[in-house]
């Protein structure tokens, strides 16, 4: 272990002292001259930066699980060496070192780390399976014998025998008494028809000769998976409707607390920030979706619950308890049907959101992202866990994001919607675009009326401000029925009243 770290830290003064050099040599009107002057700057430079390092074990090498532990540990670790220096820089004018050869440095040295690190752990994980069932892996530098396959002959299924101790034992170290005692409840452990599994992989679903289980216990967070909706099918096609499905993940939120908890106070908050950088927003993106699951392979993924509920609603399941144990959020999952989710989702920041037009079309409503991923698919789940607010709004909607919550207030979000004014789905003024889920909870009478005539940007809600769901069905009847006698005079003077409203009343859909 210490000639691991010794070797990590030579090649790491190696590569500083290298980009110093560079760095220099590149500055503007460089000269030799430089050299002498900065040298006991770079001593000092040199010290913390190996200090942080190895403080931050950024030297462990072989401790690493994947590529992204070693994109993780170089950047938390130089982004804080250069807070450090910085700091350093402004706090003590003595300290003769430029900003250009420090950014320039860092910069310099993170990217060959990276690199040698990645390629390093590349060559540690690749292993070779030769034609005569040998594995030679060259993180040990030896070869591995494979246990031959022995047939076991099928069984009865009435004859199968369950060892539930040991099933129980497996589970209760797995993940804990606690969270045994409640999967306990919902998962009849010692049936032939409960398959108990810890994989992050469809691959061990799938295999199961066994056509269907009654209930399904997997003890590997949602996290690590790198194809989550493909591993939901796939249990979804091994459960009947009515099958169980349990597992669990860490949310964004618990994330976040647990991060915060561990580092000290300001080294904490920077982590976090890049913690969330790599593992939440690259993912979101086209661009650097590729590079994200090449560096992590989906592993410790960031999941917030309302993205991971939504994953589970879109392929067929329905929560029917959920329960925080530790930093984990176990569920219990019912199918319900079979999977059904748009062949081509967008998870960008423009969206474009099924809803009911005139004549019970569906159309494509734009809007700006407000909620995370998948979100649209728990209104049902947010009805009955929750009901709806003053407003007719969700109450306690945690599928909103903090940046969706600044946009609604300043009406950010529906600025999109002028796209559909302008093809014509939508008109000025009109009853609010509603979709499927929040259809069904309209009286059939205001269903018919509401689909005589299009959807509008802005809905009579801010002409009554109704509080209940009884109130703003009775304020789209009353409007709706005006606006079938009147149209232009309906529509022209329920306009002006709801931008008073909105301008000197303050109204807000709250």
């Amino acid at each position: 272990m210490r000639k691991r770290f010794l070797v990590g830290c030579l090649i790491d003064i190696a590569l500083v002292a290298l980009s110093f050099f560079i760095c220099v040599k590149a500055k503007p009107g460089g000269s030799s001259g430089y050299f002498s002057s900065y040298l006991n700057s770079f001593f000092i430079f040199l010290a913390v930066w190996i200090f942080i390092s190895a403080v931050l074990r950024k030297y462990k090498l072989t401790g690493y699980s994947g590529s992204g532990d070693v994109l993780k540990a170089v950047l938390v670790s130089n982004l804080i060496i250069f807070f450090v220096i910085t700091s350093m820089i402004y706090l003590f004018q003595n300290f003769h070192y430029s900003r250009f050869i420090v950014l320039g440095t860092v910069g310099v040295s993170t990217f060959a780390e990276l690199t040698l690190g990645l390629l390093y752990f590349l060559v540690i994980s690749t292993k070779i399976r030769y034609e005569n069932g040998r594995i030679f892996d060259f993180a040990n530098g030896s070869a591995l014998l494979q246990k031959p396959m022995i047939p076991v002959k099928r069984q009865n299924k009435d004859k199968i025998k369950i060892d539930t101790k040991s099933r129980i034992e497996f589970l209760k170290n797995e993940i804990g008494e606690e969270a045994f005692n409640f999967i306990l409840h919902y998962g009849a452990i010692d049936s032939p028809d409960a398959l108990i599994i810890g994989t992050n992989t469809r691959f061990t679903v799938d295999v199961q000769i066994q056509p269907l289980f009654e209930s399904i216990i997997n003890v590997n967070r949602v996290n690590d998976f790198r194809y989550i909706n493909k591993f939901f099918e796939s249990v979804n096609a091994k459960l009947p409707v009515g099958g169980v499905f349990i597992d669990y993940f860490e949310t964004k939120t618990m994330r976040k607390a647990r991060i915060l908890k561990k580092f000290p106070f300001g080294i904490n908050y920077l982590y976090y920030a890049v913690d969330f950088t790599i593992k939440r927003v690259l993912p979101k993106f086209t661009l650097t979706k590729k590079l994200y699951f090449l560096l992590t392979r989906g592993i410790n993924r960031v999941l917030s619950k309302a993205e991971t509920f939504g994953r589970l609603y879109s392929c067929g399941f329905e929560v029917l308890d959920e329960k925080q144990i530790g930093n984990n959020l176990f569920f219990v999952a019912l199918k319900v049907k079979e999977p059904s989710y748009p062949k081509n989702p967008s998870y960008g920041p423009l969206i474009a959101l099924e809803r009911i037009g005139k004549g019970g079309k569906p159309i494509k409503v734009f809007k700006m992202r407000t909620m995370h991923p998948f979100a649209e698919y728990l209104q049902d789940y947010m009805y009955k866990r929750d009901g709806l607010q003053a407003g007719g709004k969700f109450r306690d909607d945690f599928r909103i994001t903090t940046m969706g919550k600044i946009m609604r207030t300043f009406w950010i979000d529906e600025l999109p919607m002028l796209i559909n004014l302008v093809k014509g789905d939508l008109k000025i003024f009109g009853v609010r675009p509603l979709s499927r889920q929040y259809y069904k909870l309209y009286t059939p009478e205001l269903q018919k009326l509401r689909i005589r005539s299009k959807p509008g940007l802005i809905p009579p809600f801010y002409v009554h401000y109704p509080r209940t769901l009884e109130e703003i069905m009775n304020s789209e009847l009353q409007y709706l029925k005006a606006y079938e006698k009147h149209p232009f005079r309906t529509d022209w003077v329920y306009f002006w009243k709801a931008i008073y409203n909105i301008l000197y009343r303050k109204y807000r859909s709250t």
